[in-house]
């Protein structure tokens, strides 16, 4: 079964200019493992594309589903309990909490949970560890490098074992030393826990790593691409 999968999906928005087809139509799969790029102008339907697959949006019509699940059979509360138990999110700011330590910060989201303290905490510290960051637990944000607090966004996106990790434009603020890094580190969380990644970028250096490439046009699929690598 894919892990998402939208069928005609359209998303239309009503503006003072009249409605805009800010995605028109789509239907694809992403399959478990993929390690997707999709890109685009602006304007071309990413960040939509995005919110709908991240269960942040539905669509106008048309029907996106996640683990075998149509979006418009969900009410709120399990819109949200997809999104915290499914979907593991990395945004280009980080977003981490500045009041909380690296592991602190990776074991909020299964606080949430409810997961029994001594194995958020045991979880925690080893998917730090898997992103070379074992030995800074205890920094808080402001301690640490952008590249290093990528990484923890990494680390509390994945702990949770979601189907499907989403990075919207993750390297946009980090060096390319940091960004280089980054990407092989997602790589090889990718094949060692066939974890699902797809991305949002205007990074080539991304694009050329991806494994699969999507590009839109006008809120329609322009391409898509797997590469072997």
């Amino acid at each position: 079964m894919s892990v998402v999968s939208l069928r005609g999906a359209t998303r239309y928005y009503e503006t003072k200019a009249g409605i805009v087809r800010a995605l028109d139509g789509v239907t694809f799969d992403i399959d478990r493992g993929d390690f997707m790029v999709v890109a685009g102008p602006s304007g071309s339907g990413k960040t939509t594309l995005v919110n709908l697959i991240g269960a942040l949006d539905k669509p106008t019509s048309g029907v996106v589903s996640i683990d075998g699940r149509s979006l418009a059979d969900l009410d709120g509360k399990a819109l949200a309990d997809l999104r915290r138990d499914r979907i593991g999110f990395v945004f280009q700011a980080y977003n981490l909490v500045p009041v909380l330590t690296a592991i602190e910060n990776v074991e909020y989201v299964m606080l949430l949970q409810g997961v029994p303290a001594a194995e958020r905490r045991s979880r925690a510290a080893e998917m730090l560890g898997e992103v070379g960051l074992g030995d800074l637990l205890d920094r808080r944000p402001d301690a640490l490098s952008g590249g290093q607090q990528q990484r923890v966004a990494v680390a509390r996106a994945l702990v949770a074992r979601p189907a499907l990790v989403l990075a919207d434009e993750p390297t946009a603020n980090l060096d390319s030393a940091a960004s280089e890094a980054l990407m092989d580190l997602m790589a090889t969380l990718n094949e060692r826990h066939r974890t699902t990644f797809v991305f949002c970028t205007h990074d080539p250096a991304l694009m050329a790593r991806a494994r699969r490439l999507m590009r839109l046009r006008d809120g329609r699929v322009e391409s898509d691409e797997r590469i072997a690598r």
